[in-house]
């Protein structure tokens, strides 16, 4: 069910407001059909939240006629613990109420780790969410390894990472990455589906094995330059299925290792990082339905590599 509208209330927190279409309906029923999830409605609950039909608070037995205005106020999220709030400089893509696009630069981690718990992607947006008064955490929706560039979505409430999220699973949100290999491929198009899991021995590193879950990626030939034995390709990738490493491991495993990706085999003469970049991101709006497609273009360092224009 799309909502009616979509505001910031007064007080900063997030609100949404649906109108019924039937009378007799119960508010926890019409709630759950609008998308908002028995996690959220605990959160609201108990979190400093409100819920409101025609502008008066209710409780979830509440039975609805046809026309009347449910309101629900999500309440105000802190930052995660160990996520520090920083000023830094965000390239935005995209952004309204409900979503934020950025393009990371390679070299920058999405998310804090034990060894770099600052200057992440994560810590500049809980930055720019306390100079804006934005009362939320950082919903990473789609995340990027540290040295890939590209596209990154984040979802700016619970809610709205909820429904992403469900979006991911169902294969509504499209990826689209370009790359760079060594070498020439025979067919102009294909898939790779094979199944990854975790390399033995090793907490990073993943590999194609039986037992693995399965992953499935789309390859397309862009253009290839170069001589004999020295030639370069670029690729569009599309990932059908989210796993760990899955570009770098499914093209290592046909023999076509991501220039500078050491970890898979790569060559690192031309490029200190994995050649790889996300270019595209493409969903319908999570509230409106809205389609919404965001391209980001191929960084110099990546072109370079065998003189690839843009």
């Amino acid at each position: 069910m799309t909502p009616s509208s979509t505001a910031m209330s007064s007080d900063n927190r997030f609100r949404l407001s649906f109108t019924a279409e039937a009378d007799g309906v119960g508010l926890r029923d019409f709630l759950a059909e609008s998308g908002i999830s028995r996690r959220t409605l605990t959160a609201v609950k108990y979190k400093g939240g409100e819920i409101l039909v025609n502008g008066e608070e209710k409780t979830v037995r509440q039975e609805l006629q046809a026309g009347d205005v449910v309101t629900v106020i999500f309440p105000p999220e802190k930052p995660a613990k160990g996520l520090i709030p920083e000023d830094g400089e965000l390239c935005v893509l995209y952004e309204d109420e409900s979503v934020l696009i950025l393009d990371k630069p390679s070299g920058q981690a999405t998310i804090p780790s034990r060894d770099a718990p600052s200057g992440t992607l994560a810590n500049f947006v809980a930055g720019k969410f306390r100079a804006e008064g934005t009362p939320a955490t950082v919903h990473v929706v789609t995340r990027l390894d540290r040295d890939t560039s590209g596209i990154v979505c984040i979802a700016k409430n619970r809610h709205i990472h909820h429904l992403m999220s469900g979006k991911m699973q169902a294969g509504g949100v499209l990826k689209r990455y370009e790359a760079i290999v060594r070498g020439m491929f025979s067919n102009r198009k294909f898939f790779i589906d094979e199944p990854i899991g975790r390399r033995e021995g090793s907490i990073i590193e993943r590999m194609v094995r039986p037992d693995g879950l399965r992953a499935i990626t789309e390859v397309r030939v862009l253009e290839t330059t170069g001589t004999r034995g020295e030639e370069f390709t670029r690729l569009s990738v599309i990932l059908h299925t989210g796993r760990t490493h899955q570009i770098r491991v499914h093209l290592a495993h046909i023999g076509h290792p991501l220039e500078g990706d050491t970890l898979y085999g790569g060559n690192a003469e031309r490029i200190g990082r994995q050649a790889l970049h996300c270019a595209g991101l493409s969903f319908s709006h999570p509230l409106t339905g809205a389609p919404i497609e965001v391209c980001s273009p191929v960084p110099e360092d990546m072109l370079a590599v065998a003189g690839f224009s843009r």
